[in-house]
């Protein structure tokens, strides 16, 4: 089985409200796959949809290679979920709590998940209404990794918590992809997802904008700034394979975020008499993020004389 998930069409629509719009997905096993939006982009939906939680409007999907819609329950017993505000037992203490959980499971958990609460230097005594956020999101996370879960799940698991905590989190998602695990994570955190991830999605207003490796996301996007002396004048590449996610102008310039922007296309920008100068730079996956949300990009139903599909990097207003 190369895909951990995969996902065809997935539409959930509430009233009044489309949380997700025809989703596709496919996430590879013993990887570290992010799920990045805004809050109420569709984030906890798709996952709620992938365990069963939630039965999807319209399209399918599967998880280890069975039907969330149908067998929920064989999925939940093969995934570990952590939440952004986990629902534990408060009245529990931390050790209670794991002997609970490990009915569900078989002989061994028990055993496992007192390994992680030692590593994790939680106290086994303490009822789980005395625990900070952090403690309790390391109970959230020994609970969901004591039965050797195939593929975690965590949606915003780290929101909240101090950086310290957050590292050492992050870092035992790296050593668990390492053994061929899978992790779907789950965040709006850009800067922690960068130092993990393998594969990117962005997911706003319920599509996906892109899906892709990180690494390639890197290779392939770029920032580009163009000082300009007619800030009305077109920029036209023809022939260009460039993809434009957002276009910006403040005054005489104007910063764009490209993809597969060809070395012929920059020195046709650099020849254009109302170019005075480009600068070119890496974008950084926060560039890259605010470009698919915010960006502003002209309309491409538009066919005008301010955007042309064919050829058109976009022209000033």
């Amino acid at each position: 089985m190369s895909h951990v998930i995969s996902a065809s069409g997935l539409t959930m629509q509430f009233p009044g409200c489309d949380a997700l719009c025809g989703v596709d997905l496919n996430v590879s096993k013993g990887s570290i796959f992010a799920l990045l939006g805004e809050n109420g982009a569709g984030k906890t939906t798709l996952i709620r949809i992938l365990t069963g939680y939630q039965h999807p409007t319209a399209g399918s999907c599967t998880v280890l290679g069975l039907d969330p819609t149908r067998d929920a329950q064989a999925i939940r017993r093969r995934v570990g979920y952590v939440a952004d505000a986990p629902s534990l037992y408060d009245w529990m203490r931390v050790g209670e709590i794991g002997w609970f959980a490990s009915s569900f499971y078989e002989n061994g958990y028990l055993d496992k998940y007192r390994e992680s609460i030692a590593r994790y230097e939680l106290p086994e005594n303490r009822k789980i209404r005395h625990l900070s956020k952090g403690q309790r999101a390391k109970v959230a996370l020994a609970l969901a990794l004591a039965h050797d879960p195939e593929l975690l799940i965590l949606d915003e698991p780290t929101s909240g918590l101090d950086p310290l905590v957050r590292r050492t989190f992050l870092e035992s998602m790296v050593e668990r992809a390492a053994t061929g695990r899978t992790v779907l994570l789950s965040s709006h955190q850009i800067a922690e997802v960068e130092r993990v991830a393998d594969d990117i999605a962005i997911l706003h207003q319920g599509k996906f904008c892109l899906v892709d490796s990180l690494q390639r996301l890197r290779d392939t996007i770029c920032e580009v700034i163009i000082s300009l002396n007619d800030p009305r004048a077109t920029l036209l590449l023809v022939e260009s394979p460039t993809e434009l996610l957002s276009d910006q102008t403040e005054g005489r310039q104007r910063r764009l975020i490209v993809r597969g922007m060809a070395p012929a296309a920059l020195d046709m920008l650099r020849q254009h008499p109302s170019v005075i100068n480009v600068q070119v730079h890496s974008a950084t996956l926060d560039d890259i993020f605010v470009a698919c949300t915010r960006g502003r990009v002209p309309d491409r139903t538009n066919h005008n004389r301010d955007w042309d599909s064919s050829n058109a990097l976009g022209t000033s207003p």
